[in-house]
């Protein structure tokens, strides 16, 4: 499992239509001719998928300001996402990937490693994709906390 295909600068950021948070469809290629955040995390309303989706919502005007538009991607249910993002006042959009295909398309679902034991999940990563599609960044195994401002620095934002 932990073979899963790893994204690379450079590689085509795979398409993909899902719902977000409104039930509305959402396309990567949508987003052509702009650049993206596209970051994966576990579970919405945990500790530290909130603390992290408070983090990109808190840099949402220099990741803007920089051209990029951020999107959150997690297993959860449309309703749980709407929900997520109203408790938090989140001012992106929430996507949701209940079969994990846009997941694995990406790499970030595979084998974790938890206090030595080992069980397969969402591995949270985070990609900058730009206006032709490409991958500008991988971020595989990121931690909740701090991640946005590491993202902010490797960007030069």
């Amino acid at each position: 499992m932990s073979d899963e295909k790893k994204l690379t600068v450079g590689d085509e950021a795979p398409n993909f239509t899902v719902e977000n948070q409104d039930g509305k469809p959402v396309s990567l290629s949508d987003y052509r001719g702009q650049k993206v955040i596209l970051y994966f995390y576990p579970a919405a309303s945990t500790p530290g998928c909130t603390k992290e989706a408070c983090d990109f919502n808190d840099n949402l005007n220099p990741f803007k300001s920089a051209g990029y538009t951020v999107l959150g991607i997690s297993p959860d249910a449309v309703s749980k996402l709407k929900t997520f993002q109203q408790n938090q006042d989140l001012n992106f959009e929430l996507l949701s990937d209940a079969d994990l295909e846009v997941h694995k398309a990406f790499g970030a679902y595979g084998l974790k490693k938890l206090y030595g034991r080992e069980y397969t999940g969402v591995l949270r990563s985070t990609f900058a994709i730009d206006e032709t599609g490409k991958v500008a960044l991988a971020l595989y195994n990121v931690k909740a906390t701090g991640h946005v401002l590491m993202l902010r620095k490797l960007l030069g934002i």
